[in-house]
């Protein structure tokens, strides 16, 4: 029953159609855009100082090493087979203390993103762990946005196109059901099941009071259960001018989404209390779309709108001098990144 509940309810949803569904119809544009730019790669001209132009296996460490340190967490980056005592202490050397953030330096979607809060789950992260991976201060701020950022080549200011807010996957109890029954009750969450009964054990047999709020995956992936509502109608001068300054401090940096903790709104308009914990390029989507309440239609249109923002700024970086993908290096690129995320969904 709970099988044929979830496939009913994606079936109705287009925000968990596979990928390959949400983007087939709209191709054309982007073979379009392709012939126009007289390559299928184009895309890398966009952020010329970032490997691939950020669309795929990039180095997440690389991208921070561009951005103010200011605006980042604190974070190292380690070797696969580095010692769990090595990790420690060069981590306390940065003041990262537990809990504190595990990733790939190269991945995709929040997967294998985890949150350790002793040595023996870092000891675990680190054997199943086959490539390099950063450690990266656990920011505590309650709220997480993703604002996705254009700035055209030549011109001073740049613009927001799309802005986020991020529900973190969470359950609240009832004093009656288990955690596991009201994860169960929940589409969202049900989708999670079973890396959360991994995550969590027989914790999820836990009844919780009532009106007591649980969050089950402390970080704004949508593949990891997260909702996402979108909320670029709150956009104003004020947020503009505090992202516009920070990316023009970023080297080569046109085209992308920033992903933020932050603690309240006005705080982030005026640039205080906030940091940057992802910065993504030209594979960025404008994930203002998977709104729940936004049509397939709606997300056509918006990502149309950003191929053709992409296009405009890789063809004028080209035309300074920026390079294209050749097609054996773009090919390439693909076949790694597919490669990759099949080791990563099973980590």
């Amino acid at each position: 029953m709970l099988l044929l509940k979830s496939k009913i309810y994606k079936l109705f949803h287009w925000e968990y159609w596979p990928m390959s569904l949400v983007y087939f119809s709209i191709m054309p544009v982007w073979i379009y855009l392709s012939l126009k730019a007289k390559s299928f790669f184009f895309f890398n001209a966009a952020n010329p100082t970032i490997k691939n132009g950020a669309m795929a296996m990039e180095s997440k460490k690389e991208i921070y090493d561009l951005i103010p340190a200011e605006y980042i967490p604190e974070t190292v980056m380690f070797e696969s087979d580095t010692p769990v005592d090595i990790v420690l202490s060069i981590a306390a050397n940065h003041q990262i203390n537990f809990p504190f953030i595990v990733k790939p330096d190269i991945g995709m979607k929040g997967f294998a993103v985890q949150i350790v809060k002793d040595e023996l789950e870092l000891a675990e992260y680190i054997n199943k762990s086959t490539d390099i991976f950063l450690i990266q201060q656990f920011i505590k701020s309650p709220l997480e946005i993703g604002i996705f950022y254009c700035r055209i080549p030549g011109e001073l200011k740049g613009n927001i196109t799309g802005i986020v807010y991020k529900e973190f996957l969470s359950i609240t109890g009832n004093n009656v059901d288990s955690m596991l029954q009201l994860i169960k009750n929940n589409p969202r969450s049900l989708y999670q099941l079973s890396a959360l009964q991994k995550m969590y054990g027989d914790f999820l047999n836990t009844i919780l009071p009532s009106g007591q709020r649980f969050v089950l995956v402390p970080y704004g992936s949508h593949t990891r259960g997260s909702k996402f509502i979108d909320i670029t109608h709150q956009l104003n001068d004020k947020l503009l001018n505090t992202i516009d300054a920070l990316c023009n401090k970023i080297d080569g940096f046109y085209y992308g989404r920033l992903d933020i903790m932050y603690s309240s709104w006005d705080e982030l308009c005026e640039g205080k209390h906030f940091s940057i914990i992802e910065l993504n390029g030209a594979g960025s989507e404008p994930t203002h779309i998977y709104d729940p309440s936004h049509s397939i239609f709606f997300a056509w249109k918006e990502i149309i709108r950003h191929w053709k923002l992409l296009y405009k700024i890789s063809t004028l970086n080209h035309s300074k001098g920026a390079s294209y993908l050749s097609y054996k290096e773009g090919r390439d690129m693909l076949k790694a990144n597919s490669k990759l995320e099949e080791k990563l969904r099973v980590f």
